[in-house]
């Protein structure tokens, strides 16, 4: 932190000299350096930030040249001006204080002769102290992020290490203002997240807010919590740990063990079209263990929700469990399968029927097997499993594993609402809700919902409304005025008013369709997000 014209002035070699402002400014301009000159035209070698020194023979001619002087180092930016009053100036003129006045710029006389060289080596001194202090610790702050980052420290270590660094509360959210990790200082978690939506969506982008996420992608923002003034330290430690969370979400599960390597490398490599004979593909998987003498293939998607798991080692444990679960799934079901496990905890399958085997039948009892050892896995809640389309060819087969994952997902949350859970869910088992539950949390969607309904939260939350309830139940009984009205107990012209205004805050017209159909979408994918906050984090 550089010194102030105050903490110079404060310095024993500076106070020897008997110090007196002349100019009544402010003394918290920071030092950049110390010059010593007497010419009349310094300001031209300046740069800005120097307290000068002088003898003061630029001030000895008219008051003219005087005020020309004051005004030439106060356009340089100086930081301010230090006369030595004796031979040259016994005493300073009345203009001097006059134009300093005038200009805000600092001007201190020292009444008795001091070595302008004692003053440039204490000033420099703590000044270059002050940039080694930096540079150490903006090493610090590399070396430490960058050991979190190949360790593959948590989310919550990263946040807290930053949190650590600065002494301030740190918290990570998502687009949708939801809180991902918090480190509270000085302070409790309670106070921090109380009503925490509505001071995100509140805060102005400035120095304590830094985005997270590729500069293409982002998906959340890293936000200190500090009444501090702005410091590049502080700006430093938030960059570094935007950074070191991006490489976190973007670094690979560990892989588990040759064969499984094997197998995932040829799904990956036909999905990816690094495999585009069939033949090829084929005589890999048979060595590999598939069945692929007249057999038929179906792609399966294994998601499951698990309790919470902030420790790393553990979360890699479990996944590892689920894949070793679904490996003696199939082994008791009698089944032939190529597995590759996919982010999370969900592994992607493509599986092998014999043509001679009902399909419908066979999915049932390796899917139903698969899901019971699944279960048995500790901090396992619930097991889904989606179904693609089959096909007789394994690369067109493994090409639908993204359609069954899309599935998996949406009945995940469909399984959760459902008192009797399929043992495999296909395309046409899955609804809107679910499909929008499968989506919410990606930035895009999580920003389509922001740009459609955010002006709308900020007016509520300003003027203590409650415009966007009258807009959900507008929508829900589908833009009939009567019955909203009864239901909201109002008058039409009052219902009027209250619409008008939500077509101004939101400029749109609520006649049109497409303009219902994208609200009552945002509002939808709000409610899910708001209501994956109650549910336990996969």
């Amino acid at each position: 932190m550089l010194l102030s014209v105050a903490d110079v002035l404060a310095m024993p070699v500076v106070r020897a000299g008997e110090p007196a402002v002349v100019g009544a400014a402010a003394l918290d301009r920071p030092v950049r350096w110390v010059h010593v000159s007497d010419l009349p035209e310094v300001a031209e070698l300046l740069v800005g930030g120097e307290l000068m020194l002088t003898t003061g023979l630029a001030l000895t001619g008219s008051d003219e040249s005087t005020v020309t002087y004051l005004n030439s180092l106060a356009a340089a930016g100086v930081a301010g001006l230090v006369i030595e009053l004796g031979e040259a100036v016994p005493r300073l003129s009345p203009i001097v204080a006059e134009t300093a006045d005038a200009l805000g710029l600092p001007v201190i006389a020292l009444h008795r002769v001091t070595r302008f060289v004692e003053i440039t080596e204490a000033v420099h001194r703590v000044i270059v102290a002050d940039q080694y202090a930096e540079l150490e610790f903006a090493r610090t702050v590399h070396e430490t992020f960058t050991e979190l980052s190949v360790r593959r420290a948590a989310l919550a270590e990263i946040v807290e290490t930053a949190a650590d660094m600065l002494d301030s509360s740190v918290v990570l959210e998502d687009l949708a203002h939801r809180v991902l990790a918090l480190t509270a200082r000085h302070t409790s978690t309670s106070a921090i997240l109380e009503n925490w939506e509505t001071t995100s969506r509140l805060l102005p982008e400035g120095w304590d807010v830094v985005q997270v996420g590729p500069h293409t992608q982002r998906w959340g923002r890293l936000i200190l919590r500090s009444s501090g003034l702005a410091t590049p330290r502080a700006r430093m430690v938030l960059e570094r740990a935007a950074q070191t969370l991006t490489l976190h979400r973007m670094i690979d599960k560990d892989r588990f063990g040759l064969h499984r390597q094997a197998q995932t490398g040829l799904i990956d490599d036909m999905v990816n079209g690094r495999v585009l004979d069939e033949r090829d593909a084929q005589a890999r998987a048979a060595a590999l263990g598939l069945l692929t003498r007249r057999a038929h293939y179906v792609p399966l998607a294994i998601d499951v929700a698990a309790l919470a798991e902030s420790d790393q080692v553990a979360r890699q444990r479990r996944s590892a469990g689920v894949l070793d679960a679904v490996t003696h799934g199939l082994g008791l079901s009698k089944a032939t399968a190529l597995t590759a496990a996919e982010h999370g905890d969900r592994v992607g399958m493509v599986l092998a029927i014999p043509r001679s085997a009902d399909l419908d039948d066979t999915l049932r009892t390796v899917c139903s097997a698969i899901i019971a050892e699944v279960r048995r896995v500790e901090g396992v809640r619930r097991v889904v499993i989606g179904v693609g389309a089959q096909a007789d060819s394994l690369l067109d087969t493994a090409r639908e594993l993204a359609q069954a994952a899309h599935i998996a997902e949406i009945a995940l949350s469909l399984d959760a609402a459902s008192d009797r859970p399929r043992p495999f869910y296909r395309s046409g088992d899955i609804r809107l809700r679910g499909l929008l539950s499968l989506i919410r949390d990606e930035p895009g969607v999580q920003s389509f919902a922001e740009t459609e309904l955010s002006a709308l939260l900020r007016y509520d939350i300003r003027h203590a409304a409650d415009l966007t309830r009258t807009l959900r139940q507008f929508l829900d009984v589908a833009g009939n005025k009567t019955e909203l009205a009864k239901r909201l107990n109002i008058s039409r012209p009052t219902l009027y008013d209250r619409l008008a205004r939500i077509e101004r805050i939101l400029d749109v017209d609520l006649e049109d369709g497409e303009s219902r159909t994208s609200l009552h979408t945002a509002l939808l994918i709000r409610d899910l997000t708001a209501d994956s906050n109650s549910r336990t984090d996969r």
